[in-house]
Order: C-alpha cells, then sequence, then structure tokens
C-alpha cells in the first residue's frame, strides 16, 4: 500500500430555487511510517464556480484565496484544468477536474474540503444535479446528502441508477430496463422539501466498482408551474425570476439540418448520427418543414432550394437520402454554413410562411475546417453576415478533434445553442436528446420587462425562442427597496397569438423565501443570500458570453474586468480568477466555519477591493478594541437603553417591551446631518419563571447616512452589507476596513462593527453570538453612540431626542436642600425608593438601578424609567416605529429644547 487510505468521502449539497451549494469533504490517512504524497482530485461540472477550497494537514490549515488571474499564471501547488468531455458526461459539455496533491507527514491525516456553487438548467422538464462520486478507493464512511427547497413545489423527483458508461465492464453494466436508485438510497419529501441520502457501505461499493470509480449519482426534478409570468422570487434586494409556461401548442419550424459527411465520420460517429436523424425525423410535426444538406468537400443539398413540408413520402425520402450518405473528403464547414443560410432565408423571403413559426439550422460535424474557409474568424463573420439575427444555428460536436472554441462562439453570436458529445454507444440518444431540447419551440420573441426605476443591473431580458423542457431566466437588484411590489411584464407569440402576460410581485414576502428555520437546513447550510448569488452567478456568466462574442480587443477586457471584479466579491474561481492557498495565521484563531462554510454565511468571506471600496483584510482584533472609545449611550440586550448625562454626572435608563418584527427609531437626524439608524426585533421566548410574555433583541441595524451622497448600511451578527451604489457584502467573521469618501466602516471578526460618518459622528455596534444558545437566547446586536458631535440639536428617536438635552434630577424626597444630584449623592439617594426627573417639564417617577452593558463588562448605575420610558420619551412606543428598515421619517415635528 503505496498511497494514503481515504477514510471519508461526504458530500453535502443544498439546493435553494434550483440554485446549488456543494460542498465534499475528504479525509485521507498515511498509516505509513513515512511522507506520502496525497492527491484528492475531483470532477465539478463545468458550469460550476468554486467558491472555496481548504486543506488542513496536522494542525496546520491552508485556506484557498480568491484573486485576480496574472497574465502569466504563476505555478501553484494546486492546478485546475479543463478535461475534454468523456462519455460519461453525456449530454454535458465536460466537467472540469479539481485537484491537490499535498505530502502528508507519517502517521497523520489530511483534510480537504472543496465548495463550489451553480445554477441547474432545465432540460427536457427536468433539473440534473449531478455529483460525481470517484474517490479512486474504497472509503470506510461514503455519503452523499442533497437537500432540495422549492417553494413552488417539487414534482416527479427521480435518483436513476449511478451513471459510469466510461468504465467499461467495471462492476455491472447500467440495463436498459434498470432505473431503480442506487444501493443505500433514501428518498424523502413533502411538497416543498426534498432530502435524498446515499450512504453505501464498503461491501455495497465493492458490488458497484472495486476501483471506488462510482460514476455519476444523479438526482432530476421539476417544479409545480403554471401559465403566468413564471415564479418570481425576492429577497435582501434581489430578485431572480423563473418562466416556464407549460400547455402551450407547439410553433411551426421551418429547420435545415446541416450534417458531416467528410472521411472522418467513418463508422461510428456517421452510423450514429443516421440513427438519432432517422428518429429526429419521425418526430417533426405535420406543420414543420425541413431540408437536409450533407457537406464534405463538396456540399450536396437534399431539395434544391426549397423546404419542403412533412409527408409521409417526404420523410420516406430523407430517409432514404440519409442512409446513401458515405463518408469521403474534406470539411468545408464555411461553405455548408452558407448554403444553408441562404436556402432557409431565401425560403423566409420567398414564401407566404407562418409568421408565428420559427426557423433554425442544426449544424453536426466531428472536425475543423480543412476546405475552403479555414480561418475561424472568418468564418464567423460569415455566418454572422449570412444569417442576419434572422434565425437561430444550433452546433453539435461528435469526437475529441472538434474545434469546439468554434462551435461554441457560432451558436452564441446566432442565438442558439452548442452540445459536444463523444463517439460511444450513447451518442446516438444524445443528439436525439439534444434535438428534443429544441424540437418544441412554444414561444418567439420572448421579452420580459420591469418598471425601469424598480430595477437596475439586470440580466438578459430578450429570448429569441423559448422551447419546451427549458426554463427562461433573469435575475437583477431592486433599486427601490421601499417598494411593496413589483410590476412584471412578459411579451412574446405563440402559434395563435401575441400574448402579453402582467403581474405585480409582492416583495414582502421575507418568510417565503428566507430559508432560515427551515427543517433540515436549520444547520445554516443554504445560503441566505442564495437569491443575490444567483444573479451574481448568472451576471459573470453573461459578461463571459459577451467576452468571446466581442471582437473589440477594448471590449474585452472592459468585460474581462467587470467579470474578474464580481468573481472577487462573491469569491468565485473564473477563467479571469484563481486560487492561491495560503496558510491560516496563528492569530486568526480560526473556527472552522470561518474555513469550511463560505458557501453558506460567508459571503464576502474574502474582503476584496470591489468597485472603488478599499477593503485591507486581516486586522487584529486588539488593535480594534483600543480604537473604540466605549460610551455608555446605548441600546443593546432585551432592549435596555441606557443614555448618559456627563454633565449631570449620572445616566437614565429604560427598557423598551416591543413586537418581533418592530423597527425601531433609534437616531433620526435626516433633515440636518443626513442621518437615520433604525433596530430591528427578532423574537425568542421568555425564560422560565419571568414576568414577560417574550424577549426581543435587535436582529438588524440599518445605518443611512444621507450627506455628502447617500450610503446604506445593513448589519446583522452574520454580515455586513454596504452599498453607497455598488454594493459590497462582507463577513462578520473576518475583520476589515472599508472606507469611502465620507464612512468607514471598521470589523473586529466575530466582535464588533464601527461605524464613522465625516469623522464627527461615530456609532459601535456589538455582535453577541451564543454557540450553544438556550432557548429564549438569539445571536443578536447591541447598539452604541461613542461621537455625537457631528449629529444635530434636533436629532430624535429613542436614543437622539437625549443627545443635546440635559436632564433634572429632583430631590423633595429627601431632607436635603433642592439641587441637581451629583454623583456624590448616590449613596443618599438609595434610600429614597422613588425620586423624580424633569424632562422638558415633565416629571418622570424614577428607581435606582444597576445595569450590566458592553457584554457585561461594565456596569452602569442609572436612574429608571418604568412603563416602556412613559414621559421620559416624547409620545409614546408607538411614535417610533419605522415602517421598513430603511424609513427616514419621524412623528414628531419640531422638539422643544428643554
Amino acid at each position: 500500500e503505496t498511497r494514503p487510505r481515504m477514510s471519508e468521502f461526504h458530500v453535502r449539497s443544498t439546493i435553494i430555487s434550483r440554485y446549488a451549494f456543494t460542498t465534499v469533504s475528504c479525509t485521507m490517512v498515511n498509516s505509513g511510517s513515512e511522507a506520502r504524497e496525497a492527491v484528492f482530485e475531483m470532477q465539478i461540472p463545468a458550469a460550476a464556480f468554486i467558491s472555496n477550497f481548504t486543506m488542513s494537514i496536522g494542525n496546520k490549515t491552508y485556506y484557498g484565496e480568491v484573486t485576480g488571474k496574472e497574465k502569466k499564471n504563476s505555478t501553484d501547488d494546486r492546478e485546475r484544468h479543463k478535461k475534454p468531455p468523456s462519455p460519461t458526461e453525456g449530454r454535458e459539455n465536460g466537467y472540469e477536474t479539481f485537484k491537490a496533491s499535498v505530502f502528508i507527514p507519517r502517521k497523520m491525516q489530511a483534510r480537504f474540503t472543496l465548495h463550489y456553487e451553480e445554477l441547474l438548467q432545465r432540460r427536457l422538464g427536468k433539473y440534473e444535479y449531478t455529483v460525481s462520486i470517484r474517490p479512486q478507493q474504497l472509503v470506510g464512511r461514503l455519503r452523499v446528502e442533497v437537500n432540495i427547497l422549492e417553494n413552488s413545489g417539487i414534482v416527479s423527483l427521480e435518483v436513476p441508477p449511478l451513471r459510469n458508461s466510461r468504465q467499461k465492464g467495471n462492476g455491472k453494466a447500467e440495463g436498459k430496463c434498470d432505473v431503480s436508485p442506487p444501493p443505500s438510497t433514501v428518498i424523502g419529501h413533502t411538497k416543498t422539501l426534498a432530502k435524498v441520502t446515499f450512504n453505501p457501505s464498503v461491501v455495497e461499493q465493492t458490488r458497484i466498482a472495486r476501483n471506488g470509480i462510482l460514476g455519476d449519482f444523479i438526482i432530476r426534478y421539476d417544479v409545480s408551474r403554471e401559465l403566468s409570468v413564471g415564479d418570481v422570487q425576492i429577497l435582501n434586494g434581489y430578485f431572480v425570476h423563473y418562466f416556464a409556461p407549460t400547455d402551450l401548442p407547439p410553433l411551426p419550424k421551418n429547420v435545415v439540418f446541416v450534417l458531416d459527411s467528410s472521411a472522418s465520420m467513418v463508422g461510428t460517429k456517421l452510423k450514429q448520427t443516421k440513427e438519432a436523424l432517422f428518429t429526429i425525423l419521425q418526430d417533426l410535426r405535420p406543420e414543420d418543414h425541413f431540408n437536409i444538406i450533407g457537406f464534405s468537400n463538396r456540399i450536396k443539398v437534399w431539395q434544391q432550394d426549397r423546404l419542403v413540408p412533412v409527408t409521409p413520402n417526404n420523410i420516406r425520402d430523407a430517409k432514404k437520402y440519409i442512409h446513401n450518405m458515405s463518408p469521403t473528403g474534406g470539411t468545408n464547414i464555411n461553405g455548408a454554413l452558407q448554403t444553408g443560410a441562404k436556402l432557409l432565408n431565401d425560403y423566409i423571403a420567398q414564401n407566404d410562411i407562418d409568421a408565428r413559426s420559427v426557423s433554425l439550422i442544426i449544424f453536426l460535424t466531428d472536425g475543423r475546417p480543412t476546405v475552403g474557409e479555414t480561418q475561424s474568424s472568418k468564418i464567423l463573420s460569415n455566418t454572422k453576415e449570412a444569417i442576419r439575427d434572422k434565425f437561430c444555428l444550433f452546433t453539435i460536436g461528435i469526437g475529441n478533434d472538434v474545434d469546439h472554441k468554434l462551435l461554441e462562439r457560432m451558436a452564441l453570436e446566432n442565438c442558439g445553442m452548442t452540445r459536444l458529445f463523444q463517439e460511444d454507444e450513447d451518442a446516438a440518444s444524445h443528439l436525439k436528446g439534444f434535438y428534443d431540447e429544441i424540437g418544441t419551440p412554444l414561444l418567439s420573441d420572448i421579452r420580459v420587462d420591469y418598471p425601469e426605476d424598480d430595477v437596475e443591473q439586470v440580466t438578459q431580458n430578450f429570448f429569441p425562442n423559448y422551447f419546451n423542457g427549458s426554463e427562461i431566466i433573469i435575475a437583477g437588484k431592486l433599486i427601490n427597496r421601499t417598494s411593496d411590489k413589483l410590476h412584471v411584464e412578459v411579451t412574446a407569440s405563440n402559434s395563435k397569438k401575441y400574448i402579453l402576460l402582467k403581474t405585480d410581485v409582492a416583495i414582502d414576502l421575507p418568510s417565503r423565501n428566507d430559508i432560515r428555520g427551515v427543517p433540515g437546513l436549520e444547520d445554516g447550510k443554504g445560503d441566505n443570500n442564495y437569491i443575490e448569488r444567483a444573479w451574481s452567478y448568472l451576471t459573470i456568466k453573461e459578461l463571459l458570453n459577451s467576452r468571446l462574442k466581442s471582437d473589440d480587443i477594448q471590449e474585452k477586457d472592459k468585460l474581462m474586468e467587470k467579470a474578474k471584479s464580481m468573481a472577487l466579491a462573491y469569491n468565485f474561481v473564473t477563467p479571469f480568477t484563481v486560487l492561491k492557498m495560503k496558510e491560516a495565521g496563528l492569530h486568526s484563531e480560526p473556527p472552522q466555519e470561518e474555513f469550511i462554510s463560505p458557501s453558506t454565511d460567508g459571503i464576502g468571506e474574502k474582503v476584496q477591493s470591489l468597485q472603488g471600496h478599499r477593503a485591507p483584510p486581516g486586522i487584529r482584533r486588539g488593535q480594534d478594541k483600543q480604537r473604540i472609545k466605549i460610551s455608555k449611550t446605548s441600546a443593546d440586550g432585551d432592549p435596555h437603553f441606557v443614555i448618559d448625562f456627563p454633565s449631570s454626572k449620572f445616566s437614565v435608563c429604560f427598557n423598551i417591551d416591543g413586537e418581533p418584527g418592530d423597527i425601531l427609531r433609534l437616531v433620526s437626524d435626516h433633515k440636518e446631518s443626513g442621518v437615520t439608524v433604525n433596530g430591528q426585533l427578532i423574537g425568542a421566548p421568555a425564560p422560565p419563571n419571568g414576568h414577560k410574555k417574550h424577549r426581543t433583541y435587535f436582529s438588524t441595524i440599518t445605518i443611512l447616512s444621507n450627506k455628502p451622497e447617500r450610503s446604506y448600511l445593513e448589519i446583522t451578527p452574520k454580515r455586513v452589507i454596504l452599498d453607497d451604489g455598488e454594493r459590497l457584502v462582507l463577513s462578520c467573521g473576518r475583520s476589515a476596513v472599508v472606507r469611502s469618501r465620507s464612512l468607514e466602516v471598521s470589523i473586529s471578526a466575530f466582535s464588533n462593527i464601527t461605524v464613522t460618518i465625516r469623522d464627527s459622528i461615530s456609532f459601535v455596534i456589538l455582535i453577541h453570538h451564543y454557540k450553544k444558545p438556550a432557548p429564549y437566547q438569539r445571536n443578536h446586536l447591541g447598539f452604541y453612540i461613542s461621537n455625537s458631535k457631528g449629529l444635530s440639536s434636533d436629532s430624535h428617536g429613542l436614543l437622539g431626542q437625549f443627545l443635546s438635552h440635559e436632564v433634572k434630577l429632583l430631590q423633595e424626597s429627601l431632607n436635603t436642600s433642592h439641587q441637581e444630584a451629583g454623583q456624590n449623592q448616590t449613596e443618599a439617594l438609595k434610600a429614597s425608593p422613588t425620586n423624580t426627573l424633569k424632562v422638558k417639564g415633565r416629571l418622570v417617577p424614577v428607581v435606582w438601578k444597576q445595569r450590566r452593558i458592553y457584554n457585561g463588562q461594565q456596569e452602569v448605575k442609572c436612574w429608571f424609567a418604568k412603563n416602556n420610558a412613559d414621559k421620559l420619551i416624547d409620545g409614546s412606543y408607538q411614535d417610533y416605529l419605522a415602517s421598513h428598515p430603511f424609513d427616514t421619517g419621524t412623528s414628531f415635528g419640531t422638539i422643544n429644547s428643554l
């Protein structure tokens, strides 16, 4: 035994609304007497983005940091390269192989953890999630667990047998009739939740494959849907819109098949193509029209200058024509496409074709251009010129010799799709499968619109065709976060009429789209920002496609920079970013989550400089703590409020018993300094034997600064979102400082956040995080005002109204003379059960209390006002309720000074 033994291979995946987060963890043990190399290898779908990778060897941890790719890449101890698609990858355009190797010292173990994300595509009416299980040895503990949450409802969930056609004679061959799930698979689901586990013992693994190459574990499912504008999901200022209507009559097609019959197609490839075409011809509908072109160095058109209707005789003759095709000569790709495009264009121009029909070319080749025009750039421009956006071109490549880039770009530039297939026993069914994806057009010229003032940075929203079984996906960012609805319009044409669908989608649905508290996902797996990440995923994919289509060097660079900065912000490994391994510093004392779950909480896990935000990471906690000036004026805990009056040498305190969900105005100074602070309450059960019906804590603090420019801050115990035109999301688990012109946000990991506005206002937000919370405890925030110089004398809110006013303590109840109380009288004052404060002419009864603030580090002695601060605050508690987190209003006009 020369290689380390794999003791554990564990895949955990969470799919929320088609967006999949996958974490693969693997432990290898070196039980030998000398250091040995361990290789961790994982195939991931080409469409996925890696979002993090960590390695622990002994007591050392290395984590991957996504950085921009240099022009010339330095060699690293970790590599990632494209892998040519091979037979098992069937209908997908290949996988990528992620590989990491490391030497494990004797008698030690190494743990690898890889995270990747992808948006599942709907094909043939199903989403397909695939995970590669190829540990290359038998594993003691092998487990795959997939949790799916689809709010619109899960239908037709299936787990087919493991797919592994590349390993001939490796275990049992997949029988045609065997559709049962792999052994040890457990499937459970409710209407909206599904959990699938695969947990084979070593004996069960041996029955599948002795060499540990088990194959692809596949889950397919669809969601409930109806003919409407589709499913629009909104969360945290982002939306994603899924549109996949069903039960529409198919549109008629005008289709030209352009098939490679050059010498290299000899044998299996041509046999498979013919087989697939026979089935496809059989599936054409009576209202369709078609023609066939065979090409090598010569171009042969079956029916000159026309497309023929689908009749039994025409289908019979077409099959005969295909059957007699023989492989010979070179490959004139340019000539074949020019002929096909001219044929289709002339047919459209000269015939009274159905205005609703969809025209397309399906082009199939196994090689590169060898005859006629052979320069890729020329073939592309000629094809684009010939098609002139009149119809779409779909390209298919068979075998390893095709020019994948050329086929991909030809399809992209002409509104089509491309697929690559291997020359194997399944190619015919894969070809047929691809045709089935595009064989039933239901709508054409689909346009999806949202009001310009409500949304921005929307992904592609015009689509030439919608094919049955597929799905149109659009994502974007909400500008108007105060609106309670989003207006959506879909216009399209189908076989009978021009259709317009309209609806207003309610925005206030946090409970529907927020996945916190969902059974099975309660460990935090499943990102609370999955919609934002789906938007970033789609946007980066579109930027990569636009760059591929562009011929302008400057535009290419601009698109690359845009894609790169977005990939850095969301921690995605793309063609322009690379994963560099770094050793975790000793001072960071990393809790496991800090490295191991970027796919959940660590949305801004690596603080990158994004669009003008400077964010140097790695500030040590000690430094931060010294910078913070602790102030007593605060709202913390179950909200306990403290106001410090330095000149009177005493503090006043009060409680607010709010309702969960209430948003309290803490500081309202929008008109003068432009600053507003609001806090949202979260509920928890009361402790046993307490007098309260429930507890409330601050779950979110929002700060709006309107001068000199508008900046929004949203702070929760897990993350900070800064939006000043560009949005930056930072994890509270990583120290960072972000500065813009008038604002500084400093995060001390897992401890506190300091917000400084124009150097004259600063707030400190404490993070209270429970490792093992009691039932009545919740992770929450405390809010402290450490500098209020920049706030105006007119500022208001539960804390703000006291910042420029003094309060007097009356001592009638004591035998001393009438004077303001100072600290030296506190002992005497305590003797009296009740005293009175004078606030703006109002008399407020108070009692003496002791409070602990700032995580219990400081004790405050204060005069306590009962009954929700009755008479102490202007108006009543209800006057301080905001309608939404960024509400800048106040229920009070001019505030009288004392």
